[in-house]
C-alpha cells in the first residue's frame, strides 16, 4: 500500500527557514514525480512545487519561486522542501503528493507568525 508521510513542519518566525521531508513507500519512488501542495486555512489547496523522477526539472508556483527549493534523495525515498524567507501567508498545511497515482499524505503544519 502506498504511504507518504510528511514531517518537519513548525513554528517560524517571518524571514524564516524550514525543511519539510515527506517518506514516501509502497511504490517505486525513483520512476515517479513528486510534488508539493499546501492548504492555508480556509483556502482551497494549491500546488507548490514540482520535480521530475530525474530530479532534472522542477516547477514552482510564482507565490513561492525563488524562496523554496524542492529536493529527493531517492537512496532514502525521500521529497523534500526548502523553505526560505517565509511569510505570513505561506502559513498552511503542506501535503506531497505522488502525480501518477494521485496519493495524499496526511499534511504537516507549517505555522509563520512573529
Amino acid at each position: 500500500q502506498v504511504q507518504l508521510v510528511e514531517s518537519g513542519g513548525g513554528l517560524v518566525q517571518p524571514g524564516g527557514s524550514l525543511r519539510l521531508s515527506c517518506a514516501v513507500s509502497g511504490f517505486t519512488f525513483s520512476n515517479d514525480a513528486m510534488s508539493w501542495y499546501r492548504q492555508a486555512p480556509g483556502k482551497a489547496r494549491e500546488f507548490t512545487a514540482y520535480i521530475s523522477s530525474t530530479a532534472d526539472g522542477t516547477d514552482y508556483a510564482d507565490s513561492v519561486a525563488g524562496r523554496f527549493t524542492i529536493s529527493r534523495d531517492n537512496a532514502k525515498n525521500t521529497v523534500y522542501l526548502q523553505m526560505n524567507s517565509l511569510k505570513l501567508e505561506d502559513t498552511a498545511v503542506y501535503y506531497c503528493q505522488a502525480p501518477r497515482i494521485g496519493a495524499w499524505g496526511q499534511g504537516t503544519q507549517v505555522t509563520v507568525s512573529s
